[in-house]
């Protein structure tokens, strides 16, 4: 947990003369524990951006090509990720989530599944609302938003939305039904969009 605070400083302090950026909405980051976090995916530094206004402990969903490197997977670790096999319902990686939030960690998930290549927002995976639906865990969405590709001094934005209330989402029992999932990933999809330029 020390490692993420002291990275987080140093790649804040690292970004700001890098790129151009910019945070809104700060005020609704909750300072409870125990919440998702859900933005758009546009660059393999969303992580960061995101991470540098939520102050409590983050666990991030990676894929699990990124540990193949000893190295890698030995600092992606001690930032908080954790690997998941895309497309194969990865119980252990699913566990681990709902671990995380119950834990009292901010679990960070991007429900595109992969970056978009011209920014488009593409369609949400269910993932996400699903282990909100399981955990009760509200759901911070955020969104990314820079012209182009990243480069020296790109203009970045990072939107923080209210707080969906997991109410919202009206799941009526722990095990959400194909129809709760469909109207749940679409709130998250429509929340996430409204935030992106």
């Amino acid at each position: 947990m020390l490692f993420q605070k002291v990275a987080r400083v140093v790649t804040g302090f690292v970004f700001r003369i890098i790129f151009n950026l910019k945070f809104e909405g700060t005020e609704n980051v909750p300072s409870e524990k125990g919440f998702m976090v859900c933005s758009n995916h546009r660059a393999n530094l969303d992580p960061i951006f995101v991470a540098q206004k939520v102050k409590c402990h983050l666990r991030f969903m990676a894929k699990i090509e990124l540990f193949k490197n000893k190295f890698a997977a030995a600092l992606i670790t001690s930032l908080g990720a954790f690997p998941v096999e895309r497309g194969k319902g990865d119980m252990t990686a699913i566990n681990t989530a709902e671990n995380a939030i119950k834990n009292g960690d901010a679990l960070v998930m991007f429900p595109e599944g992969t970056r978009s290549k011209d920014g488009k927002l593409l369609k949400f995976k269910s993932g996400a609302v699903m282990i909100a639906g399981q955990t009760g865990a509200d759901i911070l969405p955020v969104g990314i938003s820079f012209s182009g590709k990243l480069k020296f001094r790109t203009k970045v934005t990072v939107r923080y939305g209210k707080l969906i209330k997991n109410e919202e989402l009206k799941f009526t029992s722990g095990t959400p039904t194909p129809s709760e999932i469909r109207y749940a990933r679409n709130l998250l999809q429509d929340r996430v969009a409204e935030l992106i330029d």
